[in-house]
């Protein structure tokens, strides 16, 4: 299950150039195009005519035209025309809220009328000179919980990541969870260590060196429906951690939208934000590459994982003190849900400061 109000990650502004896209969110299939203003479209992949998927079909002057027969489509779902035929008088598909922003296509799958833009999250880096984003997307065949859980308990990347970004001190350090509202934040700060092979490219990157002591953070922040930011970095040990000011640090927020597709399958957007070079598109090539790496190795646990959870429905997890954080999330997940079915759909989700 899913909550519903809220907004999901559905595409990239890229990965609708021309040609319908069609894609499940929340178990509703969607078609995605634009319309002749240029503006992002969702609709429900289904003619109302024969009830083939419009994302077969093709989009003419900002219309969306069924593949099958040529039945023509508004952008608010209704019916416009066909060869040859009088349609107008067709019931129309259902249309989905959606916003471009933040550098994303995001739809509303539950109440339209509940759709505003003051509940996107507000994400400080994406339209700032500043910062610089580089990301990519995976499909993955889990429980989009499951991602949550492991982008939640970063005590894996020892194990899962030990080439890259793991090192002993994580399962060394205790980490911190709190409670802020309806965000769950998870929290590890490791002082006077040396740092992981990614990280030390990143200090050479910044023009620091890579063989000192550093002092090593990551805070993770869940926002409901399921959108994790993970701020991380290492500064060089005695400058102040987190607070050292940029000249002796690499830091930067990992950006993760999970989009649930149905009950065991997910569209994960991941990306890394950055505040240092961010005019260097090579350097963003690089850590793109490294990042997509690193999450590669998580989508093979994270599948496997699923695979066994089906084959052994019954069996009941172990909750650790580092699970905190991944089960403080999916109460505030299981809240949402339950409100949202007490009322039959129409819950209200806390609304983001934008």
């Amino acid at each position: 299950m899913f909550p519903r109000q809220a907004w999901y990650v559905a595409a990239t502004p890229e990965e609708i150039d021309g040609k319908p896209l069609g894609r499940r969110i929340c178990g509703e299939p969607m078609v995605l195009y634009r319309g002749a203003d240029g503006a992002a479209v969702a609709l429900q992949d289904f003619c109302p005519h024969r009830g083939a998927p419009l994302s077969l079909g093709r989009v003419v002057e900002g219309k969306l035209v069924c593949g099958y027969h040529g039945l023509v489509m508004g952008c608010d779902g209704k019916t416009l025309s066909m060869p040859g035929q009088r349609v107008r008088g067709f019931p129309p598909i259902r249309s989905y809220p959606v916003i471009e922003r933040h550098g994303f296509i995001w739809v509303w799958p539950g109440d339209p009328e509940q759709a505003s833009a003051q509940r996107l999250p507000p994400q400080h880096w994406a339209d700032n000179p500043e910062w610089t984003y580089g990301g990519g997307l995976y499909h993955v065949k889990a429980d989009y919980r499951l991602m949550i859980d492991n982008l939640m308990d970063l005590t894996h990347e020892t194990y899962v990541h030990a080439t890259s970004i793991g090192q002993p001190e994580i399962d060394e350090t205790p980490c911190k969870t709190t409670l802020e509202g309806d965000a769950v934040v998870t929290s590890r700060f490791m002082d006077g260590i040396f740092a992981p092979p990614f990280w030390r490219m990143a200090l050479r990157a910044n023009g620091l060196p890579d063989d000192q002591p550093v002092d090593r953070w990551q805070i993770c922040r869940f926002t409901p429906p399921s959108h994790v930011m993970i701020e991380v970095g290492v500064a060089l040990a005695g400058h102040g951690g987190y607070s050292a000011p940029p000249d002796k640090k690499a830091s930067s927020i990992v950006v993760d939208f999970i989009t649930p597709e149905t009950e065991t399958t997910m569209w994960y957007f991941w990306g890394m934000a950055r505040n240092f070079r961010p005019g260097d598109r090579a350097l963003t090539a690089q850590i793109r590459e490294g990042q997509g790496k690193i999450f590669s190795e998580d989508t093979e646990m994270l599948e496997r994982q699923q695979a066994n959870l089906l084959r052994w429905p019954g069996r009941e997890l172990l909750k650790l003190n580092i699970d905190a954080g991944g089960v403080g999330a999916r109460r505030v997940i299981d809240r949402l849900i339950a409100a949202e079915q007490a009322v039959g759909q129409h819950a209200v989700t806390p609304i983001a400061t934008a």
